[in-house]
């Protein structure tokens, strides 16, 4: 198991981490009383779900990579049992298919 993955994916998770939980404590605190600020605090609050959704999404990319790397199951893709390419994995290490199967 390489180090420096297992490195940069702890790095990625805690980056991940703290994004999910600023996002979540943004959408705790009140929202103005100024209905025109409502407005725009709204839209906001769409585009900032749809980050949080992509984060929690990758965290749990991260976090499955990670475990196989920890069990020896890491670079095998998901659907069809093959090799992921090492260029593949080192432009997104916690993809879960060969280039094949992601088409």
């Amino acid at each position: 198991m390489s180090e420096q993955l297992i490195n940069t994916l702890k790095d990625k998770q805690v980056e991940l981490t703290k994004r999910v939980a600023a996002i979540e404590a943004d959408f705790k605190k009140g929202r103005s009383a100024d209905f025109s600020e409502q407005t725009t605090e709204s839209e906001n609050d769409e585009v900032l779900d749809e980050i949080l959704q992509e984060a929690k999404t990758e965290l749990s990319l991260v976090k499955n990579a990670i475990s196989k790397l920890q069990q020896g199951h890491y670079g095998i893709c998901e659907s069809c049992d093959d090799d992921i390419n090492p260029e593949r994995l080192k432009a997104l290490p916690y993809t879960t298919t060969c280039i094949k199967c992601a088409k």
